[in-house]
């Protein structure tokens, strides 16, 4: 904005210049060869300076000072809007296609002026308007709209993960940190409260369901006893060290032992117990 006034500034000076020139020599067409000018924009500029004053000297832009005639009316607005909340990734050609056959003849270009309007150019900024949508109005959302959330904010994974209160729901899983000389791999037993977001971390040197038990009967069950605060369900992903048969598999007869519920995430979606994910991605760009 200030670079454009700089320059709009710059050329009414020029302007102003080829007039006080011209009346200078006497001579306007060897000051419009000095400046640059041909006599007919002289003219012009002398009109405009001697009708408006300084005013006058500044360009102006142009094209219609409201909106065009042929911009679509807000009804066709609503109704473009609407349709990208429910088909978030439809191009404009799909979206005026699509309108048509609801009886509804809006054009290409329409469908992009009110996208750059609204600032929807993008998908992502599509993605972005149809959370705050479901957010501020609680709405459904289809389990395509979920992937395309997930795949566009790597957090709304989290969002699915609702504790009231501490210990409702705690997450675990297993990260691979790497690997010593000597040692071999080390792994990290992740522990997350989904509801304070506390977190337990602890190193073991194998990845069995005795180090998940460990962790919890050691380190996570005595923090949360000592603020008489109980665990009522645990989120794990399928894995050899959570999941088995359930009276002879050691993490699944724990739970049991200890009242608590086992919840498992689907098969091969990660970020349904994203709260722990998100930790380890983040623990992976620290190391790096």
């Amino acid at each position: 904005m200030t670079t454009n006034y700089t320059l709009t500034q710059k050329a009414a000076r020029r302007k102003l210049n080829l007039l006080e020139l011209a009346n200078e020599l006497g001579n306007v067409s060897e000051a419009c060869r000095r400046i640059g000018y041909s006599r007919e924009q002289f003219y012009e500029i002398r009109r405009n300076y001697q009708t408006f004053g300084s005013e006058g000297l500044l360009d102006k832009a142009k094209g219609p000072k409201n909106p065009h005639p042929n911009r679509a009316t807000e009804e066709q607005e609503k109704v473009v809007l609407d349709y990208c909340l429910l088909y978030p990734v439809h191009g404009v050609r799909k979206v005026s296609q699509q309108l048509i056959l609801r009886g509804n003849n809006i054009g290409i270009g329409a469908i992009r002026g009110i996208w750059q309007r609204n600032n929807l150019l993008l998908q992502h900024q599509i993605l972005l308007r149809m959370e705050q949508h479901h957010k501020s109005n609680n709405i459904e959302l289809s389990e395509n709209h979920i992937k395309l959330l997930e795949k566009f904010d790597c957090e709304f994974r989290e969002r699915h993960i609702k504790a009231d209160f501490t210990g409702e729901m705690v997450a675990i899983d297993t990260f691979t940190v790497g690997s010593l000389k000597g040692i071999g791999k080390i792994y990290l037993q992740t522990v997350v409260d989904c509801h304070s977001r506390y977190v337990f971390g602890y190193l073991y040197t194998s990845k069995v369901p005795v180090t998940a038990v460990h962790v919890l009967n050691e380190k996570v069950l005595p923090f949360f006893e000592e603020y008489n605060c109980c665990i009522i369900s645990i989120l794990s992903d399928n894995g050899s060290e959570y999941c088995g048969r359930l009276d002879k598999h050691p993490f699944e007869l724990f739970l049991q032992l200890e009242d608590i519920e086992h919840r498992r995430t689907q098969v091969r979606r990660p970020q349904s117990n994203g709260i722990v994910e998100r930790l380890h991605k983040t623990l992976l760009m620290v190391r790096i």
